[in-house]
């Protein structure tokens, strides 16, 4: 029986929880990773997997069962992969960070449901609203893991759920301008993203890469969808983000071509 074999986006974050996770047991080499390209629908025979749903990353087991859903491929991969173990053992240490994981969920979708607002008059709101997120955190922190900066002894389970979300925001330090304040308020949480992202095993994105792919996200359209005017989605493979000029930081009163976005 062959391994796993992982369809998924390079840049998405719920795709890279999987390499992260993967790198932290020394088996990313185990598990064939095939990008789609999601400005384009769905391949046909992926779509029959998947019984029609199009979300990713998905996971197709050796013997051809179809695994949906980041945190579940998560949970399967640190099944067949035990050693060494990255989800704590102890049951209360588990539960901790149990806890800490269900409180993603709110913390992204609030970040992207600012990056992709195009009204300016909600932008105060929704900073004061994404601060409380921050907040939430650094409360929960300062409770179960004072000392940090990981919250048991080791870049762990809710790293892997969280960088990828503390690294995609910096859609949100470019577009919108926003920085996370100083201050006891948010210094534990700081310390958290500050470790998470300088760790080694969670560097398969760039600030650059982020910035350039989501320059779309951040005028509204998600998932490959083309803005109006364009041709082009700058979730598009080629030319390589590499190769493309830095998008225009002003998301309100302007819109980019495809051509001043190098596609």
């Amino acid at each position: 029986m062959s391994g796993p074999t992982v369809y998924h986006i390079p840049v998405c974050p719920f795709c890279q929880r999987l390499e992260i996770l993967l790198s932290l047991k020394g088996r990313r080499q185990e598990v064939d990773f095939r990008v789609i390209d999601i400005t384009r629908p769905r391949p046909e025979w992926l779509v029959r997997k998947t019984r029609g749903a199009t979300a990713l990353p998905v996971l197709e087991t050796g013997d051809g069962h179809i695994i949906r859903e980041s945190l579940v491929i998560l949970a399967y991969l640190e099944d067949i992969f035990p050693e060494p173990p990255v989800a704590q053992r102890d049951p209360y240490r588990r539960a901790v960070e149990n806890m800490l994981t269900m409180m993603e969920g709110v913390f992204g979708t609030q970040g992207y449901v600012w990056v992709m607002n195009q009204d300016p008059d909600r932008r105060d709101a929704l900073r004061a609203a994404m601060l409380k997120q921050y907040e939430r955190l650094n409360e929960f922190l300062v409770e179960h893991a004072p000392r940090g900066p990981f919250v048991f002894d080791a870049f762990g389970w809710a790293e892997i759920v969280f960088t990828p979300l503390f690294m995609r925001f910096w859609f949100l330090e470019y577009y919108e301008d926003f920085r996370l304040p100083d201050g006891p308020r948010y210094a534990r949480v700081h310390q958290w993203i500050d470790a998470c992202i300088a760790h080694p095993a969670a560097q398969q994105v760039t600030r650059e890469e982020v910035i350039k792919l989501y320059y779309d996200y951040a005028k509204g359209a998600g998932n490959g969808e083309l803005l109006p005017g364009r041709n082009r989605s700058s979730f598009a493979f080629e030319p390589d983000w590499r190769l493309r000029p830095w998008p225009p930081r002003d998301k309100y009163t302007y819109s980019a071509t495809d051509a001043e976005l190098g596609l």
